[in-house]
């Protein structure tokens, strides 16, 4: 299992970002974009010069969408995602070109959120939302790419179920440690029991359960939260897991990179 870091791609030196992953004795991150407007093919050049020149491998790339996004329980059901029929065809239209930019930069993984996708199967609106992951997954096929669930909104039996129904051969997980803790869905070591076999990537991350019905619960360092890593990576070794940690701390400045570089050091005394 290689250690990486998540990164952001919109008004970021590529270069200057893999020089500090380089110095600071990474070898692996995801990519994150939002923005179609980085989608480009000069920005892509810029991303395949920079793994080049500092040998970073780039595992995934985590592909967001344009529109409101509310990270709560109250609003977020209906603005995260493509289950809000309001902006799901425009979503996957962005989530496809984000697909494409995989190709480009020499990817095979694309991560999203899907959204709070209905616990109930026997819906019309899950029925809805499970088309329309078959259809981008169909897309993804097409171009030799995975599409990966991000985990958090969904319970594990919830994404094991659409995986299964949606049936394409080509959908993965994206293991965030924190944000089934964060949503309340579950403890990310048994999670593995439900869905271990679909996890293709991670993200390395730490927080605390909700304490009220309306917020998600609070992100914190590596080892400061629910999260039991020393458990977590027994877990990934006993399933076979060997692909990549990637430490994502959702904060900015130097406190970021202090947390990122202890987290780098407390999983490398577990690995």
């Amino acid at each position: 299992m290689k250690l990486g870091v998540f990164v952001l791609i919109h008004d970021h030196d590529m270069r200057e970002e893999f020089r500090r992953l380089r110095d600071n004795g990474f070898t692996t991150c995801q990519l994150q974009v939002w923005d179609d407007n980085d989608k480009t093919d000069e920005k892509a050049a810029e991303i395949n010069a920079a793994k080049e020149e500092f040998g970073i491998e780039i595992t995934a790339l985590w592909c967001g969408w344009s529109g409101p996004s509310k990270w709560n329980f109250t609003e977020g059901p209906c603005t995260l995602g493509i289950v809000p029929t309001a902006y799901r065809h425009h979503r996957m239209e962005e989530l496809m070109r984000g697909c494409d930019f995989a190709v480009k930069i020499g990817v095979t993984d694309v991560i999203t959120h899907m959204g709070f996708i209905p616990e109930n199967p026997n819906t019309t609106e899950y029925a809805e939302v499970v088309a329309a992951i078959r259809n981008l997954a169909e897309y993804f096929k097409s171009k030799d790419r995975w599409l990966l669930f991000e985990t958090g909104q969904e319970t594990p039996v919830t994404i094991l179920r659409t995986i299964e129904t949606v049936g394409t051969g080509n959908l993965g997980i994206n293991l965030d440690t924190a944000n089934l803790i964060l949503y309340g869905k579950a403890n990310p070591v048994d999670a593995l029991d439900v869905f271990g076999k679909y996890v293709r990537n991670t993200h390395m991350k730490d927080g605390c359960y909700p304490t009220n019905g309306s917020e998600l619960g609070v992100e914190v360092p590596i080892g400061q939260g629910k999260v039991n890593f020393p458990s977590l990576i027994a877990k990934f070794k006993e399933i076979g897991y060997d692909g990549p940690l990637t430490i994502e701390r959702e904060i900015s400045g130097d406190q970021q990179i202090k947390d990122i570089l202890e987290s780098k050091a407390y999983l490398e005394s577990l690995l």
